[in-house]
């Protein structure tokens, strides 16, 4: 059984959104050993001397969880959904950071070898986030797929649950978020080697 299926992970929820105190601990303890993984994962397609750690990674987006009052968890597919995207923010926040300090240097890297299997293609942090907005303004479905996927690290069949659809559903529109993003990140690169007037 995956942890994403774990049934003690919906009771934990409940039982945090329910002012536990000792059911976020329980839950960290139950669910870091994934999330750490899915983090080294991200951290991997970084450039190489990025600073942020996967335990690092995980306890910041547990961090901002743990900020938000009066969570109510629809189910553990919600929460592994909202875990994605916090993860992603964090490494969008890290990447604006790095920017900021640096003007003019260029910012943290990641390569999504999801999107352009055929050969590794380094893309920004944060042009594949901007990417990903206007996605979500075409096809919110398909942004969420891409964020459940590549930042969650979750199988078809996870997503199709997380999301009430069937894993066909998933794996077509997967399919078509890959090609647009493949699409838009490739004229974009193109675009920046456009001498300016």
């Amino acid at each position: 059984m995956s942890i994403t299926s774990h049934p003690s992970i919906s009771r934990l929820l409940s039982a945090w959104g329910a002012s536990h105190p000792s059911a976020l601990n329980q839950l960290l303890g139950r669910v870091q050993s994934h999330l750490r993984k899915q983090a080294r994962v991200l951290l991997a397609r970084e450039r190489q001397g990025h600073t942020l750690q996967p335990t690092a990674l995980v306890n910041e987006a547990f961090l901002r969880l743990f900020r938000q009052r009066n969570v109510r968890w629809n189910d553990r597919e919600h929460f592994f959904a909202v875990v994605a995207m916090t993860m992603r923010r964090v490494l969008v926040d890290a990447a604006r950071r790095r920017t900021a300090v640096r003007r003019g240097a260029r910012p943290l890297k990641i390569s999504l070898s999801d999107v352009e299997p055929a050969h590794e293609t380094d893309l920004e942090v944060l042009d594949l986030n901007r990417a990903l907005e206007d996605l979500a303004e075409l096809h919110e479905r398909q942004a969420q797929i891409v964020t459940l996927r590549y930042f969650g690290g979750l199988a078809a069949p996870a997503v199709a649950e997380a999301l009430d659809i069937s894993v066909s559903t998933v794996e077509s529109d997967w399919r078509m978020a890959r090609a647009w993003l493949r699409h838009r990140l490739t004229n974009q690169s193109a675009e920046k080697l456009e001498p300016r007037p």
